[in-house]
């Protein structure tokens, strides 16, 4: 009896949860495209419970199932055990410390980017690098949303974290001092050549409008062009980077949001926005995400700047949490934006119009000396120095 209780327990579990899934998607797709795998579900709980070399525990197996379910959606999207589920619920303040990275998932936890003169920064880890370990517990089976919140803490408290790159053998353990986040993450130039440059490192907080002031302030000064660099710029949500593009944009579709069954909410520019006229260029990378995506689909869309780099992150979604029974939970992405012609950028990047590869740097190895991304960023500005028409 008690071994048909954990049975039923087993194939229940993942079938709440496809349920639940196809309350957000849409009960056709449920059922033509989960359930048939049920079966198949069934069949390897039964043999793994009755005919595997030694009994399992099947708490243990089920909730790696969970797991696996939610890390075949995307690298945000998380299976949520009932502690994190509630701490997402209750809303309450983080902490003022962290050490500056944004996580993404894809086998361990994987740093998207890690702002600049952050205690990760300092440190030398870089985009694409992979957490394996947080205080020594291990991130295979690690949510991102578990993973962010062991990093932050009170500032000036330590948090040691064990990184892997490329195919570096052994892994590389770091102590990080955590501290709070800078107020300014826009800071703004004029270089030699004449193109102004503005270094945007969020746009959390009040970075839209902070890259508005500093655009302004190249415009009236002289500047015969902006190139903006979002290299490993992280942080602000997507809506954060439609905010920011309204400076640059007169007219026409900033972006679409798109959620299941064909939903879309198309952005556009209202009047009043297109203040910077002036010609851009954007600078960006693989660890380019999010807001800095969003905000460089919208140019590049309406033609008000050319894109220099690598290929961006491709994360561009809005997450929510939704509730499972026993207080568990899914992290699940329920929305997407698109470009201005309907593109995905989350999952998919952005390929720039100029591509230079950023060096890929060992541990210890010294970096290649001079910037080649913005030297051809500087060209490109400099040969569309003419005053930009009216939008």
């Amino acid at each position: 009896m008690k071994r048909f209780r954990l049975f039923a327990l087993a194939v229940s579990a993942p079938l709440v949860l496809i349920v639940v899934l196809g309350g957000f998607f849409s009960p056709a797709s449920a059922r033509q495209g989960a359930f048939p795998h049920l079966r198949v579900f069934e069949d390897v709980i039964s043999l793994i419970l009755n005919a595997y070399v030694e009994d399992v525990q099947v708490d243990e197996v089920m909730e790696g199932a969970l797991r696996g379910l939610a890390d075949g959606l995307d690298g945000d999207s998380a299976y949520l055990t009932p502690a994190e589920a509630s701490r997402i619920e209750a809303n309450a303040p983080e902490p003022a410390g962290g050490v500056g990275v944004a996580l993404s998932r894809q086998y361990y936890l994987r740093v998207v980017a890690a702002r600049d003169h952050s205690p990760a920064f300092k440190a030398g880890i870089r985009s694409g690098d992979y957490v394996r370990a947080i205080d020594d517990q291990p991130t295979r089976e690690m949510s991102v949303v578990e993973g962010a919140r062991r990093l932050r803490g009170e500032p000036g408290t330590s948090v040691k974290v064990t990184v892997i790159r490329g195919n570096t053998a052994d892994p590389r353990e770091f102590t990080l001092v955590r501290e709070r986040a800078p107020a300014a993450t826009v800071t703004a130039r004029v270089l030699p050549q004449g193109p102004g440059y503005i270094r945007v490192s969020s746009f959390a907080g009040s970075g839209p409008a902070d890259l508005k002031a500093a655009a302004e302030r190249l415009q009236s000064g002289g500047a015969v062009s902006i190139i903006i660099d979002l290299r490993n710029t992280a942080d602000g949500g997507p809506g954060a980077g439609v905010e920011a593009a309204r400076a640059f944009v007169r007219s026409g579709v900033l972006a679409t949001r798109a959620a299941r069954g064909d939903t879309r909410e198309t952005i556009e520019a209202s009047a009043g926005d297109g203040v910077i006229t002036m010609p851009i260029v954007l600078l960006v990378s693989n660890g380019t995400a999010r807001a800095a995506e969003v905000f460089t689909a919208a140019l590049a869309g309406n033609k008000r700047a050319d894109v220099v780099g690598e290929q961006t992150q491709g994360s561009a979604g809005e997450q929510k949490l939704v509730k499972l029974p026993e207080g568990r939970g899914l992290w699940l992405t329920w929305a997407r934006y698109l470009t201005t012609d309907g593109k995905p950028i989350h999952g998919e990047g952005l390929t720039p119009d100029v591509i230079v590869e950023e060096p890929n740097v060992a541990f210890d190895e010294i970096p290649p000396t001079g910037d080649a991304m913005l030297d051809t960023a500087i060209e490109r500005a400099l040969a569309k120095k003419q005053p930009a028409g009216v939008l």
